[in-house]
């Protein structure tokens, strides 16, 4: 629950709290020439940036974008800076930077955001409100909390403060102000295709239908396709037919997940 992983971390040492950036520099989004031609289509693609959640070093997007790579996607990873304990705008403004950082080691215009929790958050305040709408061309949230989620109140619930005063755990709350000037307005701005996956089994995302987007985004539950598939908030970035969703959306595909994907 959030609630515990907010206490690990918390208690981690404050030079892993400080990291602000991991994973491969920007230069390290560029893949060697893959051999077939479905590889080489994607590397031909926007390189994609795997966006930490909250708490979640880069090392744990390692298997993700590993995935990735093998499709032959130019992949790097932004962990958020302090683990995403701090302000959700602090963390998109050095965000942009990275993003900046990307495109002029690669050449590209635009990136392709795969956004994992409170990372899905960071990148729709980019794309929102500091001109990232003209850098991205694809935005893909998993499990991410757009309108909130009651687990972030069981701090207060248990009587012991408003998230333990995690700026970050505050602002995922239900009807926050943060949250309420995020979704003021269309869901979906700027030339970006969106899609947000969601999934029946997410224990920190609750009600799990939050974490859906409105104004024309693509929003797929896995259950709907894949009824007997069991994924919870950090399966999501693990689980095989998350990432045929994940695939599909990067490369402009009818949404077909493969229920049988490991």
């Amino acid at each position: 629950m959030l609630l515990r992983r907010i206490l690990a971390v918390l208690a981690a040492s404050t030079a892993t709290a400080a990291a602000v950036l991991a994973g491969p520099s920007p230069a390290a989004a560029q893949a060697a020439t893959p051999a077939s031609a479905a590889a080489r289509a994607a590397a031909a693609a926007n390189p994609v940036i795997v966006v930490a959640g909250l708490s979640t070093p880069a090392l744990g997007y390692e298997p993700l974008a590993a995935r990735l790579r093998a499709d032959g996607f130019r992949v790097s990873i932004f962990q958020l800076p302090g683990l995403g304990l701090g302000d959700i705008a602090d963390s998109a403004r050095a965000f942009s930077a990275y993003v900046d950082q990307v495109r002029a080691a690669t050449g590209a215009a635009r990136v392709d955001l795969v956004a994992h929790s409170e990372g899905g958050l960071v990148s729709r305040y980019l794309i929102r409100n500091l001109g990232g709408g003209t850098k991205v061309g694809r935005y893909v949230s998993l499990g991410t909390p757009h309108y909130g989620t009651y687990v972030a109140d069981i701090a207060k619930f248990l009587g012991l403060g408003s998230c333990l005063g995690i700026v970050a755990c505050q602002q995922m709350t239900i009807g926050s102000s943060f949250l309420t000037a995020l979704n003021d307005g269309e869901d979906t701005p700027g030339d970006v295709r969106w899609t947000a996956v969601r999934t029946l089994q997410d224990e920190l995302v609750r009600p799990v239908d939050n974490a859906t987007l409105a104004d024309g985004a693509t929003n797929v539950l896995i259950q709907s396709w894949c009824p007997l598939r069991l994924v919870g908030h950090l399966g999501l970035v693990l689980d095989g037919t998350t990432y045929t969703v994940v695939r599909g959306a990067l490369t402009d595909s009818p949404v077909r997940p493969d229920c049988y994907a490991l």
